[in-house]
């Protein structure tokens, strides 16, 4: 890691069994710091966390996406570190990229370092449901329309976070669609923006949002509605 920034890799855990002793095992080779919030899991991902050298919140049942985000900013912001890496747990993120977003954080010239899949094509990338493709695109599409901002892919978890950054927030948001509140929030307070491309990796093309959030329709509604009330709760002299 590097030497002029304290860097923190979180990762939200949420039944990933089958997958925490791969992904752990190979994180730990590029960060010696690594946050795991495992949102109430009920398989043998904690018992399997302990093997690990890593710290971990543990939410005594599942409270969300966006809750866990919230608690890595808290908790990277207490322990004053500089940067928090986001990744997720269920190999759809490789952590031979995270080299990449540190060297863009040493570059020094971004306050958000955002993963996109869509930034440039690689050719092993898969193919991802088409109904989340199609909705990344419009809500990418929007969001770039309504908040003047340039960014190719809205809801890549794969980012790095300048800590110092994060106290100017104020989130409420805790399920999956966090990315609507954050990007609104990240436009009202001017940061600068940087995308690095990783993989498009879809593994288990079955995972599912949860309640209404798996029918496509009541999803995108619903990314739309969250847009509009943090453009009312946020007017910035930085959107367009």
């Amino acid at each position: 890691m590097s030497e002029e920034n304290r860097i923190l890799v979180g990762i939200p855990v949420y039944n990933e069994a089958k997958y925490i002793n791969s992904v752990l095992s190979e994180v730990c080779k590029y960060a010696k710091d690594v946050l795991i919030v495992d949102d109430g899991s009920t398989d043998l991902t904690p018992a399997l966390l302990a093997g690990h050298p890593v710290e971990v919140i543990r939410h005594s049942e599942n409270r969300g996406y966006g809750r866990s985000l919230q608690d890595m900013f808290r908790w990277a912001a207490v322990d004053q570190f500089d940067w928090l890496i986001t990744m997720d747990c269920d190999e759809q993120h490789e952590p031979a990229a995270i080299p990449s977003f540190i060297q863009a954080i040493n570059d020094d010239d971004a306050d958000l370092i955002s993963g996109s899949r869509y930034l440039s094509l690689h050719p092993e990338n898969d193919l991802p449901p088409q109904d989340r493709r199609a909705i990344n695109a419009m809500m990418t599409e929007e969001l770039n329309r309504v908040l003047n901002i340039s960014i190719t892919d809205a809801f890549c978890g794969f980012k790095a976070y300048r800590v110092s950054t994060l106290k100017a927030f104020s989130f409420d948001v805790d399920g999956y669609e966090f990315p609507m509140q954050f990007w609104v929030q990240a436009a009202a307070n001017c940061l600068n923006i940087k995308e690095v491309p990783v993989r498009l990796i879809y593994n288990d093309p079955t995972r599912t949002f949860g309640g209404p959030l798996n029918d496509p329709e009541q999803r995108l509604q619903h990314y739309k509605d969250v847009l509009a009330r943090e453009m009312k709760r946020h007017p910035s002299p930085c959107f367009a």
